[in-house]
């Protein structure tokens, strides 16, 4: 892969929905241990390339836009490299 990805808002959405079983609409904001841990799982495997995280990457993913944000800046970094 290069260049940035493709990954956005909706398919973290959308990934959640799945862990959940709730439609996209009722997917909260606020993610946990445990969604973050599934977001990583499928996105690592999407990409197929581990996301390098920090534990203060990690320590700062409370919500859905937090896990976009990390998680393209690692995938970017990811490919460029």
């Amino acid at each position: 892969m290069t260049g940035r990805p493709d990954l956005g808002r909706a398919d973290l959405v959308a990934m959640l929905a799945e862990l959940t079983a709730k439609p996209a609409a009722e997917v909260p904001e606020r993610i946990g241990s445990m969604e973050l841990a599934w977001l990583m799982h499928l996105v690592e495997q999407r990409y197929e390339q581990p996301l390098d995280l920090t534990d203060d990457q990690l320590a700062g993913i409370r919500t859905v836009d937090d896990a976009l944000a990390v998680f393209r800046t690692s995938l970017t970094a990811a490919a460029d490299g």
